[in-house]
């Protein structure tokens, strides 16, 4: 028999991602978490555990704000995670930021620096050779 190609908990985490994310939009009262989005779960391979990874808009005071906010909803949301997916337990939940886009963009703005600077003085922003060896 053939091994399954995704685990179980990577088929679970992506169903408790997307309920969790309708929780927070249609559920929650709270405005503090109206900015938030969640981009990614990890859920243990015994299934207890949930690591939200959300991004918050805004500035520092927002972010802090809406992790409040996450926690204080923590408790309802697991409740309304359980009712939505039939497991024995339903995973404890764990809010984490996820600074994934934050270090995209980081990654973005230096590519366009060094596309700028070669357009200004016509040579490579690097000191890489032919092969991508750091010439001496």
């Amino acid at each position: 028999m053939a091994k399954p190609t995704y685990k179980r908990a990577t088929r679970v985490a992506d169903q408790i991602r997307m309920e969790i994310a309708d929780i927070l939009m249609r559920k929650t009262k709270d405005p503090r978490i109206g900015v938030v989005t969640v981009t990614d779960v990890e859920v243990t391979d015994d299934l207890r555990l949930a690591r939200v990874y959300v991004t918050v808009r805004g500035d520092e005071g927002t972010q802090k704000g809406a992790f409040i906010g996450l926690e204080k909803a923590a408790g309802f949301i697991r409740s309304e995670l359980g009712r939505r997916v039939q497991l024995r337990y339903t995973p404890e939940l764990a809010f984490h930021r996820d600074e994934a886009g934050e270090r995209g963009d980081r990654v973005l703005s230096l590519l366009e620096q060094a596309r700028a600077q070669e357009r200004d003085t016509g040579e490579p922003a690097n000191n890489m050779g032919p092969k991508g060896d750091a010439e001496s």
